[in-house]
């Protein structure tokens, strides 16, 4: 099942930091998305510290093609 949230402003160091909710049609900044996972909202994707930034990251499962890119 595709997931629901999509990259929609990627850092040129690669870092992620808008994303669209396509089920709400809500646009969020990586802060926001990051309080929205912590908060329970999406269940499919957890936060990781990466170079001491929260940062939104998809839930493993068996498909690749369903990642935050």
């Amino acid at each position: 099942m595709a997931k629901s949230v999509r990259v929609t402003v990627e850092e040129d160091s690669g870092r992620n930091q808008r994303f669209h909710d396509d089920k709400s049609g809500k646009n969020m900044s990586r802060t926001e998305f990051v309080k929205q996972i912590e908060g329970g909202k999406f269940p499919d994707y957890h936060v990781r510290k990466i170079n001491g930034l929260n940062t939104p990251v998809s839930n493993p499962d068996r498909s690749e093609g369903n990642n935050l890119d």
